[in-house]
């Protein structure tokens, strides 16, 4: 008793079908394109404000830092120019000045033969001067 037992041959067919979709247009709904478009804007602005305030703010930092090495720049002009004039009154001193006088130059008072006084003529005028400074408007 042979037995036979038919295999079911199943067989596959892959085709290809070429399909083009180039002129298919999506209809969307004008209502969701301007919701779309006030999102868009919406969007928009408040990316901008915060972009400002964010500039705003980081400007003021810098600026801050910027005024702060002003202050310690002014403080320092403040101290060189205290020591500036410290020095410049040292320097006009009336007893240093006569001290190089007599020690480096060698120069002593003069004796009263050196000295002679003149009497001005008649109908004549001294002349006045005055020291001015040139940075300094009178």
């Amino acid at each position: 008793m042979t037995s036979k037992k038919k295999k079911a041959v199943i067989a596959e067919f892959h085709t290809v079908k070429r399909i083009d979709n180039s002129r298919l247009v999506r209809n969307v709904e004008p209502a969701k394109m301007r919701n779309l478009w006030r999102t868009v804007l919406l969007g928009s602005v408040v990316a901008a404000f915060f972009t400002l305030y964010v500039f705003q703010h980081f400007r003021c930092i810098d600026l801050s830092f910027q005024l702060e090495d002003l202050r310690a720049q002014q403080m320092k002009a403040a101290g060189l120019n205290s020591e500036l004039k410290l020095e410049i009154a040292g320097l006009r001193n009336p007893m240093r000045i006569d001290a190089i006088a007599r020690r480096r130059l060698g120069l002593s008072d003069p004796l009263p033969t050196q000295v002679q006084e003149y009497e001005a003529p008649a109908g004549a005028e001294v002349a006045t001067a005055r020291y001015v400074r040139p940075n300094h408007t009178p």
